[in-house]
């Protein structure tokens, strides 16, 4: 079966007694070309070729989201590891429309022979050690200045080599896709989608996206933190981006593991899916994201692009999740039909599930939330008092709430409840989220799509 739709009318069904199987064409396509389906808008469209629906949120916008569906037969790869992502890849300023099928988990953290490389490996030669680290940047003898000198340029130098190693640069008019019942996914890694345009990812795992080189900033906060880069899908200045079943994971080196220095968790992870500097028109529906802190932030600041970032987030899993889900400025987000279960989970606490800051202009509708016995509603939302929350049918442990209103009535900084614009590409939204759970347990993720 090829990819679904919660609605028979569009390109794909969870479902099988949805779909219609062309047995002819599958017999002909042999294995691992992905069953074909009966579209309405193209004909048959096997899982590889598909493009995003009409309507299906702000990456339907403009000529929509087709990534590599265009592709011809000479680019259309199957990965298996670090190295033939990379060759498949290619150069980032070739714009040839590809498709990339990752067969099975592929670890970042290998050299291109395949050998497994570790944090020593990226620090040999280079000086580094943390406890040098430690000892030469601890607050109660250096103070809370930023790091300089000599471990600091070391750190530098062996985050440089695993950067090399581990961030995967993705070229316009791509398609990457996991190979259903392969358990595909990429772990260590980060995808990076950085000023191109039209890219499309689907049924991927992306786990424990690991720094091994945090950087001590004393000025972070009134403790200091520990800062790590990597996000495990980073988009930066791009548009038109449809992101599908993927799952989003710290598994299995959860935060809880990590050792404290300077008081402060030695934090290796950054984000999940963030979507920064003036990107625009993106499309994240269906994905799970569990196990992670900072898990989604729309803008990168509170200056970013005005008139972009507009993004839209559907059907998708939250669990686990300790904040930013999302954390959004400026732009125009439309949240329907996800599902929030704030039960603490591998020690990641919540703190709150979506804030609208920096004029942010958010619609959240018949989304569903599972609130713990004794946490409160009011700490469901986060805000600076300049964003804005509209919409309704919002459901805490299957009771409407108004969200907004209790956040509001607990905090000197209110959340506006207008916005300055109409969702009106909203493909598949429901007007009620009683039954979400139920669905959404089945159908979200890495894995579902076959």
């Amino acid at each position: 079966m090829a990819s679904p739709s919660h609605r028979p009318t569009h390109r794909r069904s969870l479902r099988k007694r949805r779909t219609v199987a062309l047995t002819a064409a599958v017999a002909v396509a042999g294995v691992g070309a992905g069953l074909f389906v009966l579209n309405a808008n193209a004909g048959a469209v096997d899982l590889y070729h598909q493009s995003l629906p009409a309507k299906d949120g702000w990456a339907a916008s403009g000529a929509g989201t087709t990534g590599g569906s265009k592709a011809d037969s000479a680019h259309v790869y199957t990965v298996s590891t670090r190295a033939q992502l990379v060759k498949a890849l290619g150069s980032v300023s070739d714009t040839t429309p590809r498709i990339i099928k990752v067969k099975g988990t592929i670890d970042a953290n290998t050299s291109d022979a395949g050998k497994k490389l570790t944090c020593a490996d990226y620090a040999s030669g280079t000086g580094y050690s943390l406890s040098a680290y430690l000892k030469a940047y601890d607050p109660a003898t250096y103070g809370k200045k930023a790091p300089s000198g000599t471990q600091e340029n070391a750190r530098k130098a062996a985050a440089d080599k695993q950067k090399k190693n581990i961030v995967f640069r993705v070229p316009a008019n791509t398609t990457i896709v996991g190979v259903p019942g392969t358990n595909a996914g990429i772990r260590g890694g980060s995808l990076q989608v950085q000023n191109v345009k039209n890219v499309i990812v689907r049924n991927l795992t992306f786990a424990d996206t690991q720094d091994c080189f945090p950087q001590w900033d004393p000025t972070d906060g009134s403790s200091g933190e520990w800062n790590s880069n990597y996000d495990s899908v980073t988009l930066r200045g791009v548009t038109n981006v449809w992101a599908d079943h993927n799952t989003f994971t710290d598994a299995p080196a959860f935060d809880s593991s990590e050792k404290t220095y300077f008081g402060r968790k030695y934090q290796v992870h950054d984000g999940a899916l963030d979507i920064t500097n003036g990107s625009d028109l993106v499309t994240v529906e269906r994905n799970v994201f569990s196990n992670h802190d900072k898990t989604m932030l729309i803008g990168s600041s509170d200056t970013d692009s005005t008139g972009k970032l507009r993004v839209t987030i559907h059907h998708n899993v939250w669990k686990g999740i300790v904040q930013r889900a999302p954390l959004a400025r400026i732009g125009q987000i439309h949240l329907y039909n996800n599902l929030y279960d704030t039960t603490t989970l591998n020690g990641y606490a919540p703190k709150y599930s979506i804030d609208s800051r920096a004029k942010a202009q958010v619609v959240a509708e018949h989304n569903a939330w599972k609130l713990a016995s004794g946490a409160k509603v009011a700490k469901l939302l986060s805000g600076d008092g300049t964003g804005s929350i509209a919409g309704g049918g919002n459901l805490v442990n299957g009771t409407t709430t108004d969200l907004v209103a209790a956040y509001n009535a607990a905090s000197s900084k209110k959340i506006k409840t207008t916005v300055n614009w109409k969702p009106t590409l909203t493909a598949g939204l429901q007007t009620s989220a009683k039954n979400l759970a139920t669905e959404l347990a089945s159908t979200t993720g890495a894995g579902v799509l076959s």
